[in-house]
């Protein structure tokens, strides 16, 4: 009976709080209208109805994504409010609660602000196609074309993750979404193959995250990015798409260092997906909508044109090329379902994110600290990126990927385009660390969310992710000093070609240099120098990126000479039986 009456008093709840934001939401819609025609005096009913639906989207923002944003919202209400009393550069000249909220609740800069807008008109839609395509049926196909594809190497149902989170995450808004997506089937087989389940799970988390900076639609972040830069969207693709292929690189040779030095063996032949005439069928579920889009992208229409016709095309290959969809169309209807759900936890976001953005405004907290950034680096552009880095990952700790790049940018962005880095790379740079906090420990969210399939410990899954995904730590500023890289930024093709043999150089030092084993078991100090040698390749200036890029050769050819030894291992079809590690080697 008790539990009952709770249910009941929870509902009675709920429908305040929904009554109060339909209000709070009618006001803020006819207010707009009349400023539009004319001058406006706030009311103090005014005030109090925006304040009754900064209260309910606080409650909002708590059940979908818990209290560290919500604190990080009323903590900066609390700035606005009080700041005129703080120190240093949080002091500002001090604002009222009816100018609080006449900015936060009823301007084009705070809730309701360019933000959301973009995630209205042309986010949300692709959202919707992510989850439609897998209504569809697409998902389990790709993971089979996945593991088909990389069944031969030695990394097998790894790499396999690795190619469809990347797949997967660029639609997807949300890291762990994503995580928990590819992760149930590809986790535990992971780690059936005989790698660590900690291991498996932070190859998950590291693939996931890195979808949200690959193009085309890199998390959605890219429709964002462009609105607030006013760079092309195609511009923004351009100048990810290299970066991000570099990463996901680095995960590849990662993880099939790590498969060597446990001695774990391809996928017997015999083992390996066949992939059939069906499956060849049901991957135009995927090709078809993704070509359509990309064209109508490249005929200069809307984004949003783009996805809607994208959803139209997998829908309708769905229906005429799955028959398990046409036996039960409830299935796009859950799909439907789970898009609505993602939707509006990504609008709710974006919307607590816009009481950041408003009080930002208002207060010039964000131009203060870029020039506090500026003092103390002096000079120094690379103390101001390790600044801006730290800072990134703080920010973005614990939040999906486009309202961590919104309050990351606000905060730091100024501050590296002050030290003449073109615009386009600093907020690539806030980007890719932003993404990178999910799993960064403590938080680490994406690391949180392959815990319970890896049955693993999601701090230690963390630690494996970020020793996995290092490059992705590096790649910002390599972008930053070799703007070659992007595509789009002081490009020439020597600049372009002399990066790219560094940076595939560097990933294999480094991939080597964390699993100990390259064409030995190499010992710690060994181990060491390649590390020494990957970062001095990457030092700007050119007789030392010279040496050592002679030094990491010289590392990289003695490992491809002893690989093609006569008595090396083959790589072809063997039984996943793990070397057995110390326990010390266990942990390294």
């Amino acid at each position: 009976m008790s539990q009952r009456r709770e249910r009941g008093w929870l509902v009675w709840v709920d429908m305040v709080l929904l009554a109060a934001l339909l209000i709070s939401a009618q006001r803020y819609f006819a207010i707009g209208e009349m400023l539009e025609t004319g001058l406006y005096f706030f009311t103090s009913t005014d005030i109090w109805i925006g304040v009754a639906g900064i209260i309910v989207l606080l409650e909002l923002t708590r059940r979908a994504f818990g209290i560290p944003l919500v604190v990080v919202c009323v903590l900066t209400l609390l700035y606005a409010l009080m700041g005129q009393s703080l120190p240093w550069i949080f002091q500002h000249g001090g604002y009222g609660l009816d100018q609080i909220m006449q900015v936060v609740w009823y301007s084009f800069d705070g809730v309701f602000g360019g933000p959301l807008s973009v995630v209205v008109t042309l986010i949300l839609v692709f959202i919707v196609f992510g989850s439609v395509l897998e209504a569809v049926g697409a998902g389990p196909v790709l993971l089979k074309f996945a593991f088909a594809l990389t069944g031969r190497f030695r990394g097998g149902p790894a790499h396999a993750a690795i190619a469809a989170s990347g797949v997967f995450g660029t639609m997807s808004g949300s890291v762990s979404g994503n995580v928990v997506g590819t992760g149930v089937m590809t986790i535990p087989m992971i780690v059936k193959r005989g790698f660590p389940p900690r291991y498996a799970g932070g190859v998950e988390a590291a693939a996931s995250s890195g979808g949200q900076f690959m193009p085309p639609i890199m998390g959605a972040v890219a429709f964002i990015m462009s609105d607030v830069t006013g760079i092309p969207y195609l511009t923004i693709c351009t100048a990810a798409l290299l970066p991000a292929l570099f990463y996901y690189a680095s995960l590849f040779v990662s993880v099939h260092t790590e498969a060597i030095r446990r001695g774990i063996k391809p996928i017997p032949r015999a083992d390996r997906p066949v992939i059939v005439r069906h499956d060849w069928i049901m991957s135009l579920c995927f090709i078809l909508p993704l070509a359509l889009m990309m064209t109508i992208l490249l005929s200069g229409r809307s984004p949003a044109l783009a996805g809607f016709w994208a959803v139209i095309a997998a829908v309708v290959l769905g229906f005429v090329l799955n028959p398990e969809l046409r036996r039960e169309p409830q299935r796009l209807i859950a799909g439907l379902v789970d898009g609505g759900k993602a939707s509006a936890s990504i609008i709710i976001a974006v919307a607590s994110i816009g009481i950041v953005i408003g009080v930002m405004n208002m207060t010039g907290l964000g131009l203060r600290f870029a020039g506090v950034m500026q003092a103390v680096a002096g000079e120094s552009l690379f103390l101001s990126l390790v600044m801006m880095m730290l800072g990134s990952l703080v920010l973005g700790m614990g939040m999906p990927t486009v309202p961590a790049y919104l309050i990351v940018i606000l905060v730091m962005g100024p501050a590296i385009e002050m030290m003449g880095v073109p615009t386009v790379i600093a907020h690539l740079f806030v980007v890719y660390f932003g993404v990178l906090s999910s799993i960064t420990p403590p938080v680490a969210i994406a690391a949180f969310a392959a815990a319970p399939i890896a049955r693993a410990n999601p701090i230690h899954i963390g630690i494996d992710a970020c020793r996995i995904a290092l490059i992705g730590f590096v790649i910002p500023f390599v972008l930053v000093y070799n703007p070659s890289l992007s595509l789009v930024a002081d490009f020439t093709v020597s600049g372009l070609l002399w990066i790219i043999l560094r940076l595939s150089i560097v990933i294999w030092l480094f991939s080597t240099g964390f699993a100990g084993y390259a064409a030995d078991r190499l010992p710690m100090p060994m181990r060491l120098l390649r590390f020494a040698v990957g970062f001095g390749m990457l030092f700007p200036v050119l007789w030392v990126e010279v040496a050592f890029t002679l030094a990491g050769l010289a590392m990289t050819a003695m490992d491809w000479r002893a690989s093609h030894r006569p008595d090396a291992d083959d790589d072809e079809g063997g039984e996943a039986v793990a070397t057995p590690l110390s326990p010390d080697a266990e942990n390294a």
